[in-house]
């Protein structure tokens, strides 16, 4: 790292900015290098962190190497004397499951399997009702048209009948009618008391079975209504027909919906277990504007590793929005020891959970460490170290990055980020996903979201997907360093501005797009 000039300049206001460059900013910003992000990233994505999924030892390394970088920058530890923000998260494991019928126990993982979110819960049926596909869609289909099943068991087949063709607003929607989760909807609106889906894909491996997925702060990811899968050959002795091409038959209308009296006892049984994860809050404290924040953000968590020892390696998602906040926290340590240290506040933040639901950014955020009245801005890092599929061949391929979401909730901030582009960095500043129509909605799909949607102005920095987003091939030796010190030496001149002015960002402007 470079030393820097002792002195104090006289903070220029925005308007001044287009004359005259700050000297000892630009040399501040100059320590953000190529070499040191490298050095970082091949640590934060490397065979070590085993993809830093969330919760995972690989993880909670990273967290370490992250704190231990705050400390030895002199960061005030975020979070009442702690660098870290822990929160909760929960997994509910099976710890008994049965299925009987007619005092016949069926085998689990060769004839049934429970959901792996199913509540604790015992049940017995005297009769059951098939529903055909279970499928209600306005008034294109309704497979429960004079059919009560208010405290049954329904019987319903896998997959969707072939004359239905949904409406196109259903087509994409994660509860389309003929969805999984659409289905299990549409039964639980009727009253059903529990549902027997027929497939034919057993038998299933019992890991599958017995490993429901982690969730965040007690809202565990529950279906709704109880359940279990059953195999096609036990569905058709209940409803008295030949197993072979049972679904087959039923997609084409050929087995009718009906009654069926059968003695079906359904039992499971589960244990919940719960663990912590953290976010990374390290503090550079300002000068007569300490109270107020510029809050800047990276997820450090990405996919983990599979169970074959494949490693997601997650180098651009997120580990270099990662090593960005780690060297840009150093510009501004360092800045600050030379006498050149903001008025506001700057939180830098690493935080966990974002491939999971953005869970970290939303734990701070609806447990905020610093008032969010007194945050004037989230400036949020995901993915800069690549050139995005988009830009392979154009001329500014490497000078670009995507701009999003500053226009959103401040006038202030979009003016704001073209003068500090024009008088530093001289990039081009793509903002293509800021459209409301665009089907990327790349606005909803980071941390900055869950500020914005608390009001905080936000930028999102992002390079654009590429051939090797969210595979094992992310890796450290494809960034492309110089492009990636560029781009956070932008959010550094752009920090900075934003943290010295007068006044906080007017929050003058409301979302225009529905949240997702």
């Amino acid at each position: 790292m470079h030393k820097l000039t002792s002195f104090l300049l006289l903070l220029a206001p925005l308007g001044l900015l287009a004359q005259q460059k700050d000297k000892l900013v630009i040399k501040a910003a100059s320590t953000i290098t190529a070499a040191d992000l490298q050095r970082h990233l091949y640590i934060i994505a490397g065979a070590e962190m085993e993809g830093r999924d969330t919760p995972s030892p690989g993880l909670e390394k990273a967290a370490s190497y992250i704190e231990n970088h705050f400390r030895s920058l002199g960061l005030v530890a975020g979070n009442n004397g702690s660098y870290r923000q822990y929160y909760p998260l929960y997994k509910d494991s099976m710890t008994q499951a049965s299925l009987t019928i007619n005092g016949n126990a069926l085998k689990m993982g060769e004839q049934f399997a429970p959901f792996p979110t199913n509540y604790s819960a015992g049940m017995r049926f005297a009769e059951i009702v098939f529903a055909g596909f279970g499928i209600v869609d306005g008034e294109i289909r309704n497979d429960y048209k004079d059919v009560n099943v208010a405290g049954k068991l329904v019987l319903i087949a896998d997959g969707t009948p072939a004359d239905y063709k949904p409406a196109a607003e259903n087509v994409r929607s994660m509860n389309a009618p003929g969805s999984l989760n659409g289905k299990l909807m549409s039964a639980m609106g009727r009253g059903a008391a529990a549902v027997l889906i027929i497939q034919s894909n057993f038998p299933r491996r019992s890991g599958a079975i017995r490993s429901p997925s982690w969730s965040m702060n007690g809202f565990r990811v529950t279906q709704p209504v109880f359940g279990f899968y059953i195999a096609a050959e036990n569905a058709a002795a209940l409803l008295q027909t030949e197993t072979a091409g049972l679904l087959d038959r039923i997609k084409k209308g050929e087995v009718a919906a009906k009654t069926v009296k059968a003695e079906v006892v359904l039992q499971y049984a589960r244990e919940t277990v719960k663990t912590e994860v953290a976010n990374v809050l390290g503090v550079l404290e300002g000068t007569d504007k300490k109270d107020e924040y510029v809050v800047i953000t990276a997820h450090y968590d990405h996919v983990g590793m599979k169970a074959d020892g494949t490693i997601y390696y997650g180098a651009d998602d997120d580990g270099s929005g990662t090593t960005g906040i780690l060297e840009l926290a150093e510009a501004f340590a360092l800045a600050k020891k030379e006498g050149k240290g903001p008025r506001r506040s700057i939180l830098f933040m690493t935080v966990s959970g974002e491939e999971k639901g953005l869970w970290g950014s939303r734990y701070y955020t609806e447990h905020p460490v610093f008032p969010l009245d007194k945050t004037t801005v989230d400036l949020n890092i995901d993915m800069i170290g690549r050139i995005g599929s988009d830009y392979l061949k154009d001329k500014d391929s490497l000078n670009y990055v995507y701009i999003i979401g500053d226009d959103k909730l401040s006038t202030d901030l979009a003016p704001i980020t073209d003068q500090v582009n024009s008088t530093y960095s001289g990039m081009k500043l793509d903002r293509r996903f800021n459209d409301p129509n665009d089907p990327n909605r790349f606005y909803y799909r980071s941390d900055h979201y869950n500020f914005a949607d608390k009001g905080v102005p936000v930028i999102f920095y992002f390079n654009g997907v590429h051939a090797d987003y969210h595979k094992p091939t992310d890796t450290p030796d494809k960034i492309n360093y110089p492009l990636m010190a560029k781009r956070a030496q932008f959010v550094y001149y752009t920090a900075w501005e934003i943290a010295n002015r007068n006044e906080m960002l007017k929050r003058d402007l409301k979302l225009e797009i529905p949240p997702r």
